[in-house]
């Protein structure tokens, strides 16, 4: 059985595949002008430092233009709307987690059996989602579908049912897929870390027993 990574992940939703693009997870144009580059930066980083400041929560247009120094209209016209924002801020760190499970060391990256892949790559979803929770969570309760739409969730959707694909062929690899990830709902993790005060350890163990489960 074949261990190397496709060029391209198909992503196959439940209807008609489409492809997507992995990198970048955003919306971000390929190319960018200078100033126009710069006002982005300028943003994300306003936002990035209201995140660490006061939390996700108190992340608005308003309070990003006046911390970047830039027009609010402005803001609005790169970013739509608050939840758009947040998961702008999130996409350094998605792409580098794109990278690991794409072309990074095995057992995450290509180079092991599927088998040992899909567990390798869902204790690392544990991992990367309890570590930005809290911009996930505002992010999804400003727009609770848009998880769904993203390009991020869409890559790990395509890549998930490349991994079910080969280890259980024949399954509905898309659907398993969807189910696989509906767990890590922010809202979710955040209730089980932060209010049932489980363990990434004891998370990652329910997510083996559910693999378990299905075999």
């Amino acid at each position: 059985m074949s261990t190397d990574e496709p060029q391209a992940i198909p992503a196959i939703p439940l209807g008609t595949p489409q492809s997507i693009p992995l990198l970048p997870s955003g919306d971000r144009p390929a190319a960018e002008r200078a100033d126009a580059a710069r006002n982005r930066r300028k943003i994300l980083d306003a936002a990035a430092r209201i995140v660490s400041e006061q939390g996700p929560e108190a992340v608005t247009m308003n309070a990003v233009a006046h911390a970047s120094c830039i027009g609010v209209g402005t803001v609005y016209r790169r970013f739509g709307d608050v939840s758009q924002l947040l998961w702008a801020l999130l996409d350094e760190r998605e792409r580098q987690f794109q990278e690991a499970y794409l072309a990074g060391p095995p057992p995450l990256g290509p180079g092991a059996p599927a088998e040992e892949r899909l567990p390798a790559f869902l204790d690392a979803l544990v991992d990367r989602v309890i570590e930005q929770r809290e911009i996930l969570l505002a992010a999804q309760a400003a727009a609770p579908s848009a998880r769904y739409t993203s390009g991020a969730y869409l890559a790990m959707h395509a890549h998930l049912t490349m991994l079910l694909g080969r280890v259980r062929p024949g399954a509905n690899g898309a659907l398993l897929a969807h189910l696989l990830l509906a767990p890590f709902s922010p809202s979710l993790m955040h209730h089980l870390s932060v209010e049932r005060r489980l363990t990434a350890d004891e998370l990652k163990a329910g997510i083996a027993e559910l693999l378990r489960l299905g075999a």
